[in-house]
């Protein structure tokens, strides 16, 4: 028979038990990292090796990604986030790689955690994009305020974290608003604020 203590115990220590399983995963996850990098550098494969190769290289740096928004999420539930404050302008934490994502209007610096807030911006638009579904999305930055458009009726519950489908925007709410931020929802405009 269980232990009525079992889950209690279990439940209070598994903000701590998740980051001790992502911070486990990194390694075996690094290996198969470092090898398809050295088998794609040692040359001498066919087009469909070096094609698997990059399958590899690409899904080892999205498993990473998620490692890191878990580890995030069980850190601030756990009540050991510690950002790491830097200036940087509001402008810059919106900028994408992505190009369904712009970015227009005009930044302010703030001190932040930088490197958090733009994945948790990041993690918004794709959301935003992936269950609109719509081609692209754009930020608009006025200072220490952010609004992005458009986030459509079936996006918006995802988004703003009421359905739990999307990893990365849930662990982007809990990152805005461990930092003092905000999210809230306006019509097809998602409003965010530092």
């Amino acid at each position: 028979m269980d232990s009525p203590n079992v889950p209690r115990r279990v439940s209070a220590n598994f903000p701590r038990l998740v980051s001790l399983a992502c911070h486990d995963l990194r390694t075996p996850l690094a290996t198969v990292y470092g090898f398809a990098r050295t088998l794609e550098r040692a040359g001498g494969a066919d087009e469909r090796s070096v094609r698997f190769l990059a399958m590899i290289r690409e899904a080892s740096q999205q498993m990473t990604r998620l490692l890191d928004d878990l580890g995030a999420a069980a850190r601030i539930e756990g009540g050991r986030f510690e950002p790491v404050l830097r200036h940087v302008d509001t402008l810059e934490l919106a900028r994408s790689e992505d190009g369904r994502v712009t970015v227009e209007g005009s930044g302010e610096t703030v001190e932040t955690e930088a490197e958090a807030v733009e994945r948790a911006l990041a993690a918004l638009a794709l959301a935003a994009i992936r269950y609109g579904p719509v081609e692209g999305v754009t930020w608009t930055v006025d200072g220490r305020r952010f609004a992005l458009a458009p986030v459509t009726a079936a996006a918006a519950p995802v988004v703003i974290g009421e359905e739990i489908r999307d990893l990365g925007s849930l662990v982007a709410r809990l990152v805005l608003e461990a930092l003092g931020g905000s999210l809230e929802l306006d019509g097809e405009t998602l409003r965010v604020s530092l």
